[in-house]
């Protein structure tokens, strides 16, 4: 699922290209929205919150989207956009300038609300790690009071309430590089140190914004871009460990996390210690 850091880049590119124009066709291919006509308005600004995009259009409407795994938002120029693009079956909303058109495909969510009401769809999340009013103090406040007692420290940071625009990729990176325990009971970690970690993920995912191509390590070639993350099997770039990889619990649909055993803590409570094969070689399991 793409994280804060490239939906902000979404967002990015979607407000360059629609704001500011007026919208001359449109069609939103999802239930309940397929007779909305968004004809004659003017995109006013398309903004990321989260991993949630918010296209805000005149006349007090709000065009919301979530990419979910495999949603994607694409720029064509209006001019030579290709008849094929409205036939695609996984096109989910089309909305066009005569200059360029924005296509959605795949989305896993979508809504027509009106502005004053987007807090119904955005209103659970916490501090967004790429707002323009982040505040440090606050966010660590916000992991801080957690609602579950018990909770690791990386299921914490995933849960949007507490903080908006973390996943998996910088989850993981940010906990190595704050040496933290993937499977630590958050509230246990004192209020410094949770102040280290979201400092940490905000500095990582407002590199990354700036970039294509996400890394924490500084290089963007193949295989080079991370520590930890899809790295399992491999050697710690800081010890040379075998970096490892386990689930956050037991459930069918838990998330995994990436980690150095010997530079954060030692196996995980669900990691049997068995050897792994790196992700992507024919025989892995």
């Amino acid at each position: 699922m793409p994280e804060g850091d490239a939906v902000w880049r979404t967002a990015r590119r979607l407000h360059a290209a629609l704001a500011g124009r007026q919208i001359v066709a449109a069609d939103l291919r999802w239930p309940d929205l397929s007779t909305a006509d968004l004809r004659g308005r003017d995109t006013l600004e398309v903004v990321s919150r989260g991993k949630h995009l918010l296209h805000r259009i005149d006349g007090g409407l709000t065009l919301h989207s979530h990419l979910r795994m495999d949603g994607r938002w694409r720029v064509e120029a209006t001019a030579t956009l290709k008849p094929g693009w409205r036939r695609l079956p996984d096109l989910r909303a089309l909305v066009a300038t005569s200059d360029w058109t924005a296509l959605g495909v795949r989305l896993g969510e979508l809504d027509l609300v009106p502005t004053v009401r987007e807090s119904d769809l955005v209103g659970h999340l916490g501090p967004d790690l790429l707002a323009p009013d982040w505040d440090e103090a606050s966010a660590a406040r916000s992991v801080a009071n957690l609602r579950v007692a018990a909770v690791p420290v990386a299921q914490a940071l995933l849960d949007q309430r507490n903080l908006a625009g973390l996943g998996t990729i910088w989850m993981a990176e940010t906990l190595f590089a704050e040496r933290v325990p993937p499977w630590s009971v958050a509230s246990e970690l004192g209020e410094e140190r949770l102040a280290g970690i979201v400092t940490r993920a905000h500095q990582l995912l407002d590199q990354s914004r700036r970039h294509a191509m996400p890394s924490s390590t500084g290089s963007r070639r193949r295989g080079e871009s991370f520590h930890v993350y899809g790295r399992n099997a491999r050697p710690c770039r800081r010890c040379g460990a075998l970096v490892r990889v386990a689930s956050l619990g037991t459930g069918l649909h838990d998330r995994v996390v990436f980690y150095c055993p010997s530079c954060q803590g030692g196996l995980a409570p669900t990691d049997n210690g068995r050897a792994q094969r790196p992700l992507g070689s024919r025989d892995a399991p």
